[in-house]
């Protein structure tokens, strides 16, 4: 009887690679945006908190040995301050009555539009061009083209047809500056309502007009609820705008006849009153009030998306 051995089998060898973790590989995805996300900060964020910090100090650029700590006291000064309760009021009136008018224009534009016509591309490029210009030029082209009241162009109709020749920005200063803003923010909103136009169950409004509804009914039943969100979010993003308005407030009135705005304040309370301290109160204040409507705005565009992405 013969034995015989088997010798053992080798275990196979087994390669195995290390795979990067999940952590290494969310830093290797986001390491090309941190270049901006740096940039961002530097630019935006460092100076805010410089301004938050100047914001608890009494500090005059005029004497910039006496500054001494303060702190709630310049944001105290700012809300029990007169001037700048009047111009936190002025503030609050300019921009409601600015979205109000161009969203209602906007709105009354973008039916309009909606409808096929020919030459419709010419007029839509024709009412988009007031929002593409420079602010500071579409207030002089309203302070100098159509407010004079020697060669301005409403006064030129006036007197072409006999009427009287006022001087617009003397007797109705703040509605001189609406004017203007009206004029540039409306196309704005008829380009966000268009899109929400355009984005209707046109199914839905066929089998309504079937069913013997007039245009008001369509309208009111069913394209109005359907713009709401749009409407929504016209008026915030209009409003983070118009809360931060300098441009027209300087360039047509120069702050002046009660026109002065919570950023023109800003700006006499820094330039011209040296007052570090409390410019920078007043700034904070409405940078949290732009936030505060930011971040309703964003809400109304996530619902937006939400809605759109469930429809698909």
């Amino acid at each position: 009887m013969t034995a015989t051995t088997t010798a053992p089998i080798a275990a196979p060898s087994v390669h195995t690679e290390k795979r990067p973790s999940g952590r290494m590989r969310a830093w290797a995805t986001r390491a090309p945006l941190l270049p901006a996300l740096i940039f961002m900060i530097a630019v935006t964020q460092l100076p805010f908190v410089a301004t938050l910090v100047i914001s608890f100090f009494d500090w005059n650029s005029l004497y910039p040995d006496a500054r001494s700590f303060t702190g709630f006291g310049n944001y105290t000064e700012v809300l029990t301050d007169a001037a700048l309760r009047k111009s936190v009021w002025t503030t609050i009136l300019l921009t409601v009555s600015v979205v109000l008018a161009s969203l209602i224009l906007g709105l009354g534009l973008a039916l309009l539009l909606d409808r096929k016509f020919r030459g419709r591309g010419v007029v839509r490029t024709l009412l988009i061009a007031p929002f593409l210009v420079v602010p500071v030029a579409a207030a002089l082209l309203w302070k100098h083209v159509l407010y004079n009241p020697e060669y301005g162009l409403l006064n030129g109709l006036l007197h072409y047809v006999g009427g009287p020749q006022p001087d617009w920005i003397s007797n109705t200063p703040l509605l001189a500056v609406e004017m203007s803003l009206i004029w540039q923010w409306t196309p704005f909103m008829m380009l966000i309502l268009l899109a929400g136009l355009q984005s209707r169950d046109h199914q839905q409004i066929e089998a309504a007009k079937v069913d013997g509804a007039g245009p008001w009914q369509v309208f009111r039943y069913l394209t109005l609820p359907h713009l709401r969100r749009y409407l929504e979010l016209g008026a915030l993003l209009g409003s983070i705008y118009i809360v931060q308005n300098f441009d027209a407030v300087f360039t047509i009135t120069s702050g002046g006849l009660g026109t002065a705005n919570l950023p023109y304040t800003v700006y006499q309370s820094f330039y011209q009153a040296h007052e570090n301290g409390l410019a920078s109160a007043a700034g904070v204040l409405v940078v949290i009030g732009s936030i505060i409507i930011a971040t309703f705005a964003l809400r109304v565009v996530s619902s937006l998306f939400r809605e759109e992405v469930g429809r698909a």
